[in-house]
């Protein structure tokens, strides 16, 4: 058997920035162009990275870029250039160091993030990390000063059309995150931060019931069916896509105070959900339909039925036999999905579903 290959590591944009920001100031203060920079993790260890470009604007000021690296994480900022303009201001005793967002960095538009409205998208770890880094180059060379860092992403506002940002109200480039500084392939915390994010704008814009959706698909047959009800009251920061984490979705939205959630998803996915799955990406299809069969011979009393389902290659093939002769099971899955989603929220946030076909169609609802 062949040894299972680990992912490799990498580090976040926020990362990425302080090294950007400290090769600058170390180009300022010696006159000298580093290959390497290291810079410590807000958690434990630290990373060394490579200096892309460093030049000279003027006596004060120094520009800096690194190409960020998100190891086997599939980051869409990965491979990006990540650059910092540092100015000295004066080398008094004072350490003032302002942190501005200059091209491809965005702006945040919508109070609920941790950012008020007009800032850049800097968050509060990368803004600690380029501290640090800036705190750590002066005492490398026993210096002093005040600095501006203007933290640049030259492909910032193109990459930024691939992700979230717009829905989440910031606009016009990427935003600069890091919890921890590392980038840990495939894990959940990425995702995670960006339900919580808009889950923090739907609640700073009043809304107390929201629409969560496991995809792009599911949720433009949300849109639709909020026209086809002429629920003109609804906006987009009312849905928000969830992927594969339910319990994380449900736990998040309660401590938001959120009144009313419905999930809106397709059949395969309520199957999870109806299972009590807390990651539904984790549970295996075959288990999934072996549920599935086990529930429909207890509906239908049907058990040559019920082995029909059982092997059944998808979840897709097994609910067109289900709809066509025994609908009560998906209104069971429906039911299921709700009660599962209870376990984790407990009683005082109201649960609602909507399962839809592969056509769109709505086959259960209780919102």
């Amino acid at each position: 058997m062949k040894k299972k290959k680990s992912l490799r590591t990498g580090f976040t944009t926020g990362t990425a920035a302080a090294a950007a920001a400290k090769g600058a100031l170390q180009y300022l203060l010696s006159q000298k162009i580093s290959d390497i920079i290291r810079i410590p993790f807000l958690s434990t260890g630290s990373v060394d990275i490579s200096i892309h470009s460093c030049t000279l604007e003027n006596a004060d000021t120094a520009v800096c870029t690194v190409i960020k690296d998100a190891g086997d994480d599939p980051d869409i900022t990965h491979k990006a250039e990540i650059g910092a303009r540092v100015s000295l201001l004066s080398k008094q005793n004072s350490q003032e160091i302002k942190i501005t967002g200059g091209e491809g960095v965005g702006i945040v538009t919508r109070p609920g993030l941790e950012i008020l409205p007009g800032e850049p998208a800097i968050n509060t770890g990368p803004k600690k990390m380029i501290c640090q880094a800036i705190k750590d180059c002066f005492d490398d060379y026993n210096q002093t000063g005040s600095v501006q860092v203007e933290i640049f992403i030259p492909k910032g506002k193109t990459l930024a059309l691939k992700t979230m940002n717009a829905r989440l109200g910031i606009l016009g480039g990427l935003s600069v995150l890091g919890t921890t500084g590392i980038v840990r392939p495939l894990s959940h915390d990425a995702y995670v931060a960006t339900i919580d994010a808009s889950l923090s704008v739907a609640k700073a814009s009043g809304f107390k019931h929201i629409y969560l959706t496991t995809g792009r698909r599911s949720e433009r047959f949300v849109q639709q069916y909020w026209k086809q009800d002429n629920l003109k009251s609804m906006t987009d920061e009312m849905i928000i896509q969830i992927g594969d984490y339910f319990a994380d979705s449900i736990k998040l939205a309660k401590t938001k105070e959120i009144n009313r959630i419905t999930f809106a998803v397709f059949f395969g996915k309520a199957i999870k959900m109806a299972m009590g799955v807390a990651c539904t990406h984790a549970a295996k299809i075959s288990l999934s339909i072996s549920m599935l069969s086990q529930w429909t011979e207890s509906i239908s009393n049907d058990s040559e039925f019920s082995k029909k389902i059982q092997q059944s290659n998808t979840a897709r093939q097994a609910f067109y036999s289900i709809r066509e002769q025994y609908p009560k099971v998906i209104d069971f899955v429906g039911q299921k999905v709700i009660e599962a989603a209870h376990t984790f929220a407990g009683p005082s946030l109201k649960i609602g579903c909507i399962i839809f076909d592969y056509e769109g169609s709505i086959v259960f609802q209780k919102v």
